[in-house]
């Protein structure tokens, strides 16, 4: 196939392992980058060997560049989506979709109109932790699935990354930073959601970084921290979910079980790529570790632009598509919302689970 030239919008701390990436999937070429800070993305352009430094307006007039991928900090997303489909590029955005529902309306409106596709991460539901899971429930392995629990329990992201404002603000959170990968992978193993329950909270008004670029600068704190909630998914199964910024000692919870008529599945790290993979059934004392499948163990971003450049020139559906992060952001609302309003939330999108990734192709080809 022909391959799908690229360029990338945002060249801060994710951006990198998007280039590394991208330079190995045949069916992607990646020709320019661009970002508010020029210095940044000539000093990415100059590690990962990618020709053209533009400005985003020259960025997307490049007439030969088809994907955008926008990896700028969620309140850019659907502005600079918007541009991309505007200027006659599909575009993939790192999650979430946008910081609103009506953002991603907008996006999805635009690009059915324009003829253009909308992918959007997370891809990581496409490694083999994933993707082994996804083969156990197929298989009927466990049952059919009747519930599930996710849990993200974490401190916040002060402590580590250097510029962590962005978490505490419209579109941050626990939520919509880790809430995706969980979401994601749960719409993957379990079909759609139908119906949210949820309660929120803010353990802190205000937080410290400690990390050492910005050490000691204050960030108020705009967005809950703590949020909880139950899904009903389409198929009847329940699931249980907390991400949180507020657990500063630690937890034990697991990322991600299912639990079907047969037995239990423990779910890899939705933010990871691999394994491993547990399941135990009914009347056993073992837990059983399953052989993850070949394919994508490492940290493969990049796979989701991949797999929607082989849609792009072949007609196939593309598996990190719009629709599925758009059902992704309104389920992370709906929690919000149903805390808010103290009444359960109906889902009014829905979305197909994406296919399996096909086990007898190459490593780095997607063109099925």
């Amino acid at each position: 196939m022909k391959k799908v030239k690229v360029g990338i919008i945002g060249c801060g701390k994710i951006s990198g392992i998007y280039m590394e990436n991208c330079h190995k999937f045949d069916i992607l070429e990646l020709t320019a980058c661009a970002d508010i800070d020029r210095a940044r993305a000539e000093e990415q352009a100059a590690m990962y060997n990618i020709p053209n430094v533009y400005t985003t307006e020259e960025l997307l007039a490049d007439p030969e560049i088809e994907l955008v991928i926008n990896l700028t900090i969620p309140a850019l997303h659907a502005r600079i989506m918007l541009e991309a489909l505007q200027a006659g590029k599909h575009v993939y955005v790192e999650k979430p979709l946008g910081v609103t529902r009506e953002e991603g309306e907008a996006v999805l409106k635009l690009a059915k109109e324009k003829g253009l596709l909308v992918g959007c991460a997370p891809e990581t539901f496409l490694g083999a932790g994933i993707q082994t899971a996804l083969k156990l429930v197929k298989e009927d392995r466990i049952g059919t699935p009747i519930a599930a629990t996710a849990f993200m329990m974490s401190r916040g992201h002060e402590h580590w990354h250097p510029d962590p404002e962005f978490y505490y603000a419209a579109g941050g959170g626990p939520m919509f930073d880790m809430g995706p990968y969980y979401l994601t992978a749960l719409v993957q193993l379990l079909g759609p959601i139908r119906s949210i329950s949820g309660m929120t909270g803010t353990a802190l008004a205000e937080r410290t970084i400690t990390s050492e670029k910005k050490h000691g600068q204050k960030i108020p704190v705009d967005i809950p921290t703590h949020v909880a909630g139950l899904m009903q998914f389409e198929s009847g199964a329940i699931g249980t979910m907390i991400t949180s910024f507020d657990v500063f000692g630690g937890s034990t919870l697991p990322p991600i079980e299912i639990y079907g008529t047969k037995g239990s599945m423990l779910v890899p790290d939705p933010n990871s790529f691999g394994g491993p993979v547990k399941y135990r059934l009914l009347g056993e004392n073992d837990w059983i570790e399953e052989p993850l499948l070949e394919g994508y163990h490492e940290n493969t971003r990049g796979i989701g632009p991949a797999d929607m450049a082989y849609a792009i020139r072949s007609g196939r559906p593309h598996r990190a598509s719009g629709e599925l992060a758009y059902h992704v952001l309104e389920a992370m609302w709906g929690f919000h919302d149903a805390s808010d309003q103290g009444k359960q939330y109906e889902m009014s999108s829905t979305c197909a689970a994406p296919a399996p990734l096909p086990q007898d192709l190459p490593k780095y080809t997607l063109d099925q």
